[in-house]
């Protein structure tokens, strides 16, 4: 009898120290800042001269799009990413293009497939940055969807196709 008080008694006290555990996990996590938290101050030069502020971005759901005029896929989704664009503005969709690339590739690339939508300039800092937002291998294209509240929606590497962005504009 006094065996099984004593393996009853540690039982419990095992699954005490276990929910403890767990417990204390969950609120370090909670606490942890999410990684599009650093995306939020950030600024970046724009081919044409400005500055893309990514403060101006909340509020609003945002396709980010990480890409380079080297890429083939990226290049290949261009369009796709500007009739989106154009198609979502009035329902409160943004997109932009962060290019981790050189500034004249980029203003050559955009003379011969001129988007409406904002891209701006992120250079080889950019495939850090992607990584920091959960682009493991560093790939591009590497697209994010954020929230209006500017949280994490969505991420896919590689090109992104129709159904994707249908699925997207659902999320906001």
């Amino acid at each position: 009898m006094r065996r099984r008080r004593w393996l009853y008694g540690a039982v419990a006290g095992a699954a005490t120290l276990v929910g403890a555990g767990l417990a204390w996990r969950e609120k370090q996590a909670s606490q942890q800042p999410a990684p599009e938290d650093a995306l939020w101050p950030l600024t970046f030069a724009a081919p044409n001269k400005t500055v893309v502020n990514m403060q101006h971005f909340l509020g609003k759901p945002l396709l980010l799009n990480f890409w380079a005029t080297w890429c083939p896929p990226c290049v290949e989704e261009f369009p796709l990413l500007d009739r989106f664009y154009r198609q979502n503005i009035s329902k409160g969709w943004q997109v932009l293009g962060l290019a981790a690339d050189n500034l004249a590739d980029v203003e050559q690339f955009l003379q011969r497939v001129p988007v409406q939508f904002p891209v701006a300039m992120a250079g080889m800092e950019g495939v850090a940055l992607s990584k920091a937002l959960g682009n493991l291998g560093g790939g591009l294209p590497y697209t994010l969807v954020l929230g209006s509240n500017g949280k994490l929606l969505q991420r896919k590497m590689g090109r992104v196709t129709p159904d994707d962005l249908m699925q997207w504009t659902v999320l906001s």
